[in-house]
C-alpha cells in the first residue's frame, strides 16, 4: 500500500471515530418534569434506596422464624472401635449378634464386648423445631415492620432531596444561560462603542486613556464570560451526574426561571414531612428493641421431633428410631448483661425521641428562612425590574452623547456596568424567587 493510500485509509477511520463519537453524545432538551421524572428512573441513589426497602422487606420475612418450624436434614458417618460406641452402633443398626437356640453369645461374648472390630455407622437424623413461646421473636416482627415503614418514609425522603438538588442545577443551568447572553450582549455593544473610541482616538477626538477604558471594559467582559461559561459546564455536569447520562451528553432546559403570581407560603408547615414519619417510625423502633431487651427475662419454650436412621451404607434406613421433646430455656443471671441492654434501648429510645424533636424544629426554622427568602425575592425582583428599566434608558441616552462627543467614556462605562449589572440582578433575584420556592416545598409537607 503506498503512502498516500495509506494516508486516506487513516483519515477515513479517524472521520469514522469521530462520527461514532458524536452519534453516542446526544443533546437532550428537557423541561424541569422531564429531568425529574429521567432522576426518578435513573439516579444511582435512589435506586440504592430502594434497594434499602427490599432489604427491609426480607427481614421481615426473616423474623417469620420465631413462629415457623425450622427442619433439617444430616447425615453423618463415622467409623470406631470403641467397645461402647461400636455396642451402641450395633444396638442402632439393629445387627447385634445373638443366637439363644445355640447358646451362641455372639457380639456379647467378653472378647467382643472388649475388644470388637471397628464398624462403620451412618447416621440419617430429620430434626423439626416449633417454636412454642418466644416473646422477643414476636416483638422483633413488630419491629422489622416500624423499620420497613421508617426506610420507607427515608426513600420518599430521598427522592424529594434529589427532586431540589435536580432543581437547584436546573434552575442554575438557566441562570449561567441567561447571564450568559446578557454578558454577551454587552460585550457586543461595548465592541462598537470601542471601535468609535478607536475611530476618535485616530482622529485626534479622544484620549489614548480613553480609549483604553474601553478596552479594559472589554476584557472585564471577556473575564465574566469565561468564569459564566464555567458556571454552566458545572451545572450540566450535575445534572449528568443526577440524571446519570453519559459524558458526552448535553442537557438544553427548555424551562426559565418562572415567577408565580401567587404563592400560598403563609401554608407552609412540616407537619407530616416524610423524613419526621421516618424519625417517629424509628422512635417506634427503638421502642420495640427496649421490650425485646426486657423480653429476654421470660422463658423461650420450643418443641422439637427427631428421627433417626442408622446403617452401615448412606442413606441407609436399617436402624430406625425416634425421640420428642420439650426445651424450656429461662435465662436466670447473664452477668448483668440483659440490665444493661435494657438501659442501654431505654436510653436510644430516649436519643430518638429527641432527635424527633431537633428535626421538627429545625424544620419551622427552614420553612421561616424559606418564606422570608420567597417573599424577599419578590420584592427584589419587583425592584429589579425598575432599576434595569432605568439603567437601560440612561445607558441609551449617554450613548447617544458619546457618540457625538458630549460624554466622556467614564460615564459611559459607568452606565454599560449599571446596565449590565441590573440584567444580573434581575436574573439572581429570579433564580433566588426559584429556589426559595423549590425549597419551601422541600421543607413542607405535600
Amino acid at each position: 500500500m503506498t503512502r498516500i493510500a495509506t494516508r486516506k485509509v487513516l483519515a477515513l477511520l479517524a472521520a469514522g471515530l469521530v462520527t461514532c463519537s458524536q452519534a453516542d453524545a446526544a443533546t437532550m432538551k428537557l423541561s424541569l418534569d422531564d429531568a425529574l421524572k429521567m432522576a426518578h428512573e435513573r439516579n444511582s441513589m435512589l435506586k440504592a434506596a430502594r434497594a434499602k426497602i427490599d432489604q427491609a422487606d426480607a427481614r421481615i420475612e426473616q423474623t417469620r422464624q420465631g413462629f415457623l418450624p425450622k427442619v433439617t436434614l444430616s447425615e453423618t458417618v463415622l467409623e470406631t472401635n470403641d467397645p461402647g460406641a461400636v455396642l451402641v452402633s450395633k444396638l442402632q443398626q439393629e445387627s447385634v449378634y445373638y443366637n439363644m437356640a445355640t447358646g451362641d453369645m455372639g457380639d456379647f461374648t467378653l472378647k467382643n464386648l472388649n475388644h470388637p472390630g471397628a464398624i462403620t455407622d451412618f447416621q440419617t437424623s430429620l430434626q423439626v423445631m416449633q417454636p412454642i413461646f418466644n416473646k422477643d421473636a414476636s416483638i422483633g416482627r413488630s419491629m422489622a415492620r416500624s423499620a420497613r415503614k421508617a426506610q420507607g418514609f427515608m426513600t420518599d425522603r430521598a427522592v424529594e432531596t434529589i427532586d431540589l438538588n435536580v432543581k437547584k442545577a436546573y434552575y442554575g443551568l438557566i441562570l449561567a444561560k441567561k447571564n450568559l447572553d446578557a454578558t454577551e450582549q454587552s460585550i457586543r455593544i461595548m465592541q462598537g462603542y470601542s471601535s468609535e473610541a478607536a475611530r476618535g482616538y485616530a482622529a485626534g477626538l479622544v484620549t489614548k486613556s480613553d480609549k483604553l477604558s474601553t478596552e479594559v471594559r472589554l476584557a472585564e467582559l471577556r473575564d465574566q464570560k469565561l468564569q459564566i461559561q464555567d458556571a454552566i459546564r458545572n451545572a450540566e455536569d450535575a445534572l449528568r451526574t443526577m440524571l446519570a447520562l453519559g459524558p458526552g451528553d448535553t442537557v438544553q432546559p427548555v424551562g426559565d426561571l418562572t415567577v408565580d403570581a401567587k404563592f400560598a407560603a403563609s401554608k407552609a408547615s412540616a407537619e407530616g414531612r416524610s423524613d419526621l414519619k421516618a424519625l417517629a417510625a424509628f422512635q417506634e423502633v427503638t421502642g420495640y428493641q427496649h421490650d425485646m431487651a426486657r423480653a429476654q427475662y421470660m422463658p423461650r419454650v420450643n418443641a422439637f421431633a427427631q428421627q433417626n436412621w442408622h446403617d452401615n451404607s448412606i442413606f441407609g434406613t436399617e436402624g430406625s428410631s425416634w425421640t420428642i421433646g420439650l426445651n424450656v430455656q429461662w435465662n436466670i443471671f447473664d452477668g448483668m448483661a440483659t440490665k444493661g441492654k435494657v438501659e442501654e434501648t431505654r436510653a436510644q429510645a430516649m436519643e430518638a425521641r429527641y432527635n424527633y424533636e431537633a428535626a421538627k424544629q429545625q424544620s419551622d426554622m427552614e420553612i421561616d428562612v424559606a418564606r422570608r427568602t420567597l417573599v424577599t425575592s419578590r420584592e427584589r425582583i419587583a425592584v429589579a425590574g425598575k432599576s434595569l428599566e432605568a439603567a437601560k434608558v440612561s445607558f441609551d441616552f449617554i450613548g447617544e452623547q458619546f457618540r457625538t462627543g458630549m460624554a466622556m467614556s467614564f460615564e459611559l462605562l459607568m452606565r454599560e456596568q449599571a446596565w449590565t449589572w441590573a440584567k444580573m440582578r434581575l436574573n439572581q433575584a429570579k433564580y433566588d424567587y426559584c429556589i426559595a420556592r423549590s425549597e419551601l416545598e422541600y421543607y413542607s409537607a405535600h
